[in-house]
């Protein structure tokens, strides 16, 4: 459903009749008013033999010229109900948002691109390597909404992965001067994050930095660790296979998904066919290696039941296997009924 009152193809052929045939069909075929194609300065260019330059100053001439025509003041509402919808949607909106909550069809989103050209009131800020094409009603909220991303962005470390209830306080912190009509609307406030490149959130909803794997799954090995850290407890290869695949809807052969937890260093072997992840503290290696560790880890000998409980934490195995590598004495040693390392 469009998201404006008047018919913008109605509209621009109002606009347009104040321009020569050649310079309006320029302008079609530069923002796509016909057909969803945009065609560009050099493909221009080569149609009527000019320069891209050239097409560019007659572009620029024939905004000027609309600018300047009754037709245009006659259709001064158009804008004014375009200012208006920005305004509402937060005073800067991405292009991508901004098209589609005013429609679906391409062409039409090509018209109202010509009209937010034309448009005193709008400021289009292009496309870097940080933020998304957006288009500003008020510059001074567009700058303070980037400035709050960039500090979010500092806030994040490259392996964290945060709920979209903290990234939100998070960012809010950072709006000190943003108007509270705007501050308490979380729909404003989502797609003030939507503008940035360098954040975004995974299929599970959790936010971090785009340039992380754990945001950007690229691969069965971050899928699983996706699945293994929402899951919070060790799990059969054979299950995150299946969770892959009824989560993220990705193909992930039992196989393959074993072979890739055997190669990650997040993934640490801890029973049999059974995973967990190092950041909770499981350790790879043998029995023996996890009894060292523990030992390690402690200021003071231990017991044998303290050992079993701290080996336990850290692998799936039987308490009679921690007893039997205890016996092994030229790792261990027992001194009055507690074991230390030999």
């Amino acid at each position: 459903m469009s998201g404006i009152t008047f018919k913008p193809k109605a509209v621009s052929k109002k606009l347009l009749t104040t321009l020569n045939p050649r310079t309006r069909e320029i302008v079609v075929n530069r923002y796509g008013l016909e057909k969803e194609g945009r065609m560009t300065l050099e493909a221009i260019g080569k149609t009527y033999d000019i320069t891209r330059e050239r097409v560019r100053q007659i572009e620029n001439f024939a905004l000027a010229t609309i600018k300047k025509s009754k037709e245009f003041k006659e259709h001064a509402y158009v804008f004014d109900e375009l200012k208006k919808i920005i305004k509402e949607l937060g005073a800067v909106v991405s292009e991508e948002h901004l098209m589609r909550h005013i429609s679906k069809d391409p062409v039409i989103q090509n018209h109202i691109n010509l009209y937010l050209a034309l448009g005193e009131d709008f400021k289009k800020h292009k496309e870097d390597d940080n933020y998304k094409t957006h288009f500003a009603t008020d510059d001074k909220t567009a700058a303070h909404v980037r400035e709050a991303l960039g500090k979010l962005y500092t806030s994040i470390n490259e392996d964290d992965l945060i709920t979209e209830e903290e990234i939100f306080t998070r960012f809010v912190a950072h709006l000190s001067e943003l108007v509270s009509e705007y501050k308490s609307n979380k729909e404003v406030i989502y797609r003030y994050l939507a503008l940035s490149k360098v954040i975004g959130k995974n299929q599970l909803s959790e936010w971090g930095r785009t340039s992380s794997p754990h945001v950007k799954a690229r691969g069965i090995k971050d899928y699983a660790y996706l699945i293994m850290r929402r899951k919070g407890v060790p799990m059969h290869f054979k299950e995150v296979a299946l969770e892959i695949n009824k989560t993220f809807g990705k193909k992930a052969h039992v196989a393959t998904c074993h072979n890739e937890l055997i190669k990650d260093s997040r993934f640490v072997l801890v029973g049999r066919g059974m995973y967990g992840l190092k950041d909770w503290g499981h350790t790879g290696g043998v029995v023996r290696d996890v009894i060292t560790e523990v030992l390690k880890e402690s200021t003071r000998p231990l017991s044998k039941d303290e050992i079993i409980k701290r080996v336990l934490a850290k692998r799936i195995v039987k308490p009679n296997t921690v007893l039997v590598n205890l016996q092994n004495a030229k790792y261990f040693r027992k001194v009055a009924g507690e074991y230390t390392l030999a």
